[in-house]
């Protein structure tokens, strides 16, 4: 049974279809621009406090890595990722979309790596360790819709 790795995998590819929503489209048009981006941003945002306030927890507890172990790795990237989206906020409230996608190569390539951790270490590992939990933490998961 693969149920955190499935969950949070298809989380990731989702805000990944919506970003590549946001690169397909054309520049000028700013409504449709800054709708895709605050779904992206929110999307994001969500899935990280999933994370961070669900299978973080649940994973340290089970395995007794609080401060050392994958999720400390992260949580630093979450927060790098959240500045990265921070600055982006900014220049999409100014209406520069262009200055939103330049910044976009460099989360996408933190994104990238970040992915690669997770579903290739993190998420087996949740597997294992929280089997038994999925059902409970999965109605967690779902309150965040």
């Amino acid at each position: 049974m693969n149920e955190f790795s499935s969950f949070f995998t298809a989380e990731h590819r989702l805000c990944d279809a919506i970003w590549a929503d946001l690169e397909g489209l054309d520049q000028k048009d700013q409504g449709r621009a800054r709708e895709l981006w605050e779904s992206f941003a929110a999307r994001m945002r969500r899935h990280f406090a999933m994370e961070e306030e669900v299978l973080f927890p649940a994973f340290e507890d089970a395995t007794g890595m609080h401060e050392m172990g994958p999720t400390a790795v992260m949580r630093a990237e979450h927060s790098q990722m959240r500045a990265l989206l921070d600055r982006m906020a900014r220049d999409a409230a100014a209406g520069n979309v262009k200055a939103v996608l330049d910044q976009g190569d460099t989360l996408l390539m933190v994104i990238q790596q970040h992915n690669t951790k997770e579903e290739g270490i993190l998420y087996p590992m949740a597997d294992r360790a929280l089997k038994e939990r999925w059902t409970e933490l999965q109605e967690r998961l779902r309150s965040y819709s």
